[in-house]
């Protein structure tokens, strides 16, 4: 039931909004909605909330936009991250050269670089559990699963976005916000079936992902991946390590280039024989060569997707946006992928408010919503597009196959500060009216 939103211009319904997909970046979308008096109804395909019981990490310039949307994720983040700090920094190893477990834990013969970890500050947990945390945050009744989108009409008659599920049903909002991901199918209705960009593409690199208790990790690589991150580098591949669940867990990910198409583009993933990580790593450092040991005797490879072939040409048509990863899917190896999507989420959440907050209805309302996803998009795109650009790079660096870096540390140090500094240092409201921070920093101290 539609709450009433009360102003001086009056007393108007609550904007009903439709979010699509309840991933990390729908679910902190809808609590940041909800917060603002908006009513957010969450549809998602799965049969329950699932997430993939991997690690991932927030920038403190993430965490700084997460509080506007709403300072409980913070609080939740804060009780279940691994968190670092100015006295740690990020190492890359030269995981192919040294020849004995002794020469791959010198420094001297086998560190390539350190960079800070003061200036992004991650704090590190398990996509599950964070999940799991904000799904409780989230009002009785304000999710649906089974809810497969087919299609949607941006209907003028109505003003409504009506939504079509694959089991027959429909659903009705003013806006719809597609956090669908990688394979979003808001995308390929926004931008239509037979558009470049309604497909992500396969970036010809894959991933191995387990976690182990913190000490076999120590055991395995040694005393060096205990607090901070490591990544061990070396021709098509790296291993990158970094511990989770407040210590306890070492999360581990073996990331290769794949020349061959991936055979499920799909679902993105296949079973397969951890023997493939042992050949993958065959000839590398002993304690590289040994990771496979670490993972279950069958385990899944994730093929990795992204839009950097086909960057969609907008985020918004009408009264429907792509929000995260269905707008700007790309690789992980700048480690901010969801990071972007904490900014999607708080700009279109302020946007929204500043719509609902007019008290507008009928023709007016539809094109203030309209006008607004626009700027949204346009203050976006090109945020979006740096994103999944610069990560493609950061993996052929990784996998000494980026020609400006080659295998020279120097080059690739200076190469990953930059980009990480564009990344810290961006001001979501720049492209912005000015009034839009304001009204966000009003809502942070309410």
């Amino acid at each position: 039931m539609a709450s009433n939103h009360i102003n001086g211009n009056g007393v108007a319904p609550s904007l009903e909004v439709a979010v699509v997909g309840g991933g990390i970046i729908g679910v902190m979308t809808a609590i940041g909605l909800h917060r603002r008096g908006i009513n957010a109804t969450i549809y998602e395909r799965a049969p329950t909330w699932h997430e993939v019981s991997a690690g991932f990490a927030f920038t403190g310039a993430a965490r700084v936009w997460m509080e506007q949307i709403d300072p409980a994720l913070v609080e939740l983040l804060g009780s279940i991250s691994q968190k670092t700090d100015a006295s740690t920094s990020n190492a890359y190893w030269n995981g192919f050269h040294p020849r004995t477990r002794e020469d791959a834990e010198d420094e001297t013969k086998s560190l390539l670089f350190r960079t800070p970890t003061n200036n992004l500050s991650f704090w590190g947990c398990v996509r599950s559990q964070f999940l799991q945390g904000m799904a409780a945050m989230l009002p009785e009744g304000s999710a649906k699963f089974g809810k497969q989108l087919v299609s949607y009409d941006d209907d003028y008659e109505s003003g409504k976005v009506i939504l079509h599920f694959d089991d027959g049903t429909t659903a009705q909002a003013d806006v719809l916000l597609g956090c669908d991901g990688i394979h979003s199918v808001t995308r390929k209705v926004l931008l239509g079936a037979d558009h470049p960009a309604s497909r992500a593409g396969f970036s010809h690199t894959v991933t191995y992902r387990t976690m182990v208790p913190i000490d076999v990790g120590i055991a395995a690589l040694g005393k060096k991946v205990a607090k901070s991150a490591c990544n061990h580098l070396g021709p098509n591949a790296d291993l990158l390590v970094y511990p989770v669940m407040s210590g306890t867990l070492l999360n581990i990910a073996v990331f290769a280039y794949e020349e061959p198409e991936f055979p499920d583009p799909v679902k993105m993933t296949i079973p397969v024989d951890r023997s493939e990580i042992e050949k993958l790593f065959k000839g590398w450092s002993p304690q590289v060569a040994d990771i496979w040991k670490l993972y279950p005797e069958k385990v899944v490879k994730w093929g990795i997707f992204d839009l950097e072939d086909n960057p969609p040409p907008t985020y918004a048509r009408g009264r429907a946006c792509l929000v995260g990863d269905a707008a700007h899917a790309s690789t992980p190896y700048l480690g901010v992928g969801a990071c972007t999507g904490v900014e999607d989420a708080l700009v279109i959440c302020t946007l929204l408010e500043s719509v609902q907050q007019k008290a507008l209805g009928g023709a007016a309302l539809r094109d203030a919503l309209t006008g607004s996803l626009q700027t949204y998009s346009q203050a976006r795109l090109e945020r979006g597009r740096w994103i999944h650009h610069h990560s493609r790079q950061m993996g052929q660096m990784y996998h000494w196959r980026y020609g400006p870096t080659g295998r020279d540390p120097e080059r690739m140090k200076k190469t990953l500060e930059k980009n990480w500094s564009t990344v810290v240092n961006y001001d979501v409201w720049g492209p912005l009216d000015p009034e839009l921070r304001e009204l966000a920093e009003k809502r942070l101290k309410a």
